[in-house]
């Protein structure tokens, strides 16, 4: 490769950079029906093997997708709002709780004046906010219904990913023929075999990740249900959402189910049954869900998830956040290939004597 090739590629590559940095807000739509299509691709490959055409078979799975989203969040979207009301109703009863029975202990222990954690005023301004929330509501709503180009943007993103989807997923095949076409004939064999493993790493964590996740929001939500926990669907979901990130699932889910749990029962005993069932859902993701699910197919360190997470969001915002285990995921397979470069360069040298 010539110099001058090299510079052109590094030129595209900031180009490209710069230019998802400018387009980072209206990415968002495009990249959740890309990773809709993604997920997808594989059932339509399936249907045309029964004889249906691409168009077809596109159209049946984007059907049922809609359908079963729909069904989601039928189902989920009350319950959670139950949920968050109710615990948006009990925060005054836990400022209380906190103010009358735990920080006396802490001052007790600590020799620390009580003037130093008065939450009085705090309580105070809960309770008259959570009185006045159906006025602040209807100010929100009121002054959404006035901006209508943010009501409009908000529409048009809304109804882009649908439409995006299905025309990505009916012309998925294509768009990577043509794509495949567009390389170089001396590269394409090389490519080629990075993007499939590439894509064998990305198919494992986009719904291996997204399976384990589900079952460890699962697992918590039934667990924490069992011992009495009235939010537990709520921190159940939390849990599994960030669950991603090697355990800061379990450690954020642990803290608040344990806080929700010792406020709600007042009993410390009740710490021993939250830790049980964190304890549970740990050993059921190592043990059975990760192995099962995902196995060893992308072979992230959980320090590199954790720093390409922080990275993503810090360079890209919330669009980086997305994309930064993918990116991840793919930056592994080609530093696999340039290792394997550089053992068989002359630079590493030859073979040691065995």
């Amino acid at each position: 490769m010539t110099e001058s090739r090299k510079w052109l590629i590094l030129a595209a590559i900031i180009g490209m950079s710069m230019l998802l940095y400018l387009l980072a807000p209206m990415l968002i739509p495009f990249l959740i029906a890309g990773f809709l299509a993604y997920m997808t691709d594989p059932l339509a490959d399936r249907l045309e093997t029964y004889g249906l055409s691409r168009a077809l078979a596109a159209t049946i799975v984007f059907t049922g997708l809609i359908l079963f989203i729909l069904l989601l969040l039928l189902i989920f979207v009350p319950l959670l709002e139950r949920q968050i009301t109710t615990f948006i109703a009990q925060l005054p009863g836990y400022v209380d709780w906190l103010q009358h029975k735990v920080l006396p202990y802490v001052q007790d222990r600590l020799g620390l004046e009580q003037s130093s954690f008065d939450l009085a005023s705090l309580q105070q301004a809960i309770t008259e906010n959570w009185q006045k929330a159906g006025g602040i509501m209807a100010t929100v709503i009121g002054s959404l219904s006035r901006s209508g180009l943010t009501i409009l943007g908000w529409l048009v993103n809304l109804l882009l990913i649908p439409v995006v989807t299905f025309y990505l997923l009916r012309d998925w095949d294509k768009m990577t023929s043509y794509i495949r076409s567009l390389l170089p004939l001396n590269v394409e064999p090389i490519v080629t075999r990075l993007a499939q493993q590439s894509d064998e790493v990305l198919g494992a964590f986009f719904r291996g990740q997204l399976l384990v996740m589900v079952g460890q929001g699962v697992v918590y939500s039934v667990g924490l249900t069992l011992i009495g926990l009235k939010l537990a669907l709520l921190v159940g979901v939390i849990a599994g959402l960030i669950s991603f990130i090697p355990y800061l699932g379990f450690i954020v889910g642990i803290l608040i189910a344990g806080i929700a749990a010792f406020a709600q029962f007042q009993d410390p005993f009740i710490l021993i049954y939250v830790f049980g069932v964190f304890i549970i859902g740990q050993l059921t993701e190592s043990f059975l869900f990760t192995p099962l699910l995902i196995g060893g197919r992308i072979g992230l360190h959980p320090v590199a998830v954790i720093f390409a997470v922080l990275a993503g969001g810090q360079l890209f915002g919330f669009v980086g956040i997305l994309l930064a285990l993918p990116a991840a995921a793919v930056i592994r397979v080609l530093l696999v290939y340039v290792h394997e470069r550089y053992v068989n360069s002359r630079l590493y040298g030859p073979q040691a004597p065995s």
